[in-house]
């Protein structure tokens, strides 16, 4: 999927807006994931009335919080804003992972007649190598929410041969700083009462 941002630069919606501008970054970034183009403006209330949606959806198969592991999701801000300022605020409310195009990159409109985006919000659901899996995944979202990447995820695996599911590893990462400790305690309490049940009485 990086190749489909070749030479180009995306940035990280964090607070120092961090550049993935090389192909390794890229690569890093995109590829073997699911991938969402939301083409959008703050100025449409439509868009206003979806973004929420997009923003719990993308944070629910995400982040920790919600699951064991992340979901092989990237999402990129395709920005309909009239001016930077407008697309930085709106940026400000969604989660850090998202990705954007700079304001003033006209690449943007290049992939709105690719993927034939006539109107906003519209989501674009691709494979790793950029095969459309979904022309505008707006109602779907809407009517399924996390469930249909799910759908997406069998359709890629169906439609390119090189995405790779994630693996499940017997080591799980730990979901919080606190769980070794309680797990420790659970061990600790766990030992305690077999040998209480193990004494003679």
């Amino acid at each position: 999927m990086a190749s489909l941002f070749s030479g180009r630069v995306l940035l990280v919606n964090n607070g120092a807006r961090d550049a993935l501008d090389t192909e390794r970054e890229l690569g890093r970034g995109l590829d073997n994931k699911v991938l969402l183009l939301y083409f959008s403006s703050a100025g449409c209330p439509r868009c206003r009335e979806f973004a929420p949606l997009l923003r719990d959806f993308f944070v629910r198969l995400t982040d920790e919080f919600y699951v064991e592991r992340a979901s092989q999701l990237v999402l990129v801000y395709v920005s309909r804003d009239e001016t930077e300022e407008k697309q930085s605020k709106f940026l400000k409310t969604m989660p850090r992972r998202w990705l954007s195009l700079p304001f003033e990159d006209e690449f943007k409109r290049e992939l709105e007649q690719r993927f034939a985006v006539a109107a906003v919000p519209a989501v674009v659901v691709l494979t790793p190598s950029g095969e459309v899996i979904a022309g505008n995944a707006v109602e779907e979202i809407r009517r399924a929410g996390p469930a249909c990447f799910r759908s997406w995820q069998e359709a890629a695996e169906l439609l390119d041969r090189s995405f790779l599911p994630a693996e499940d590893f017997d080591e799980r990462p730990r979901r919080s700083l606190t769980e070794p400790i309680r797990r420790l305690k659970y061990k600790l309490n766990k030992k305690e009462e077999q040998e209480e049940a193990d004494e003679p009485r």
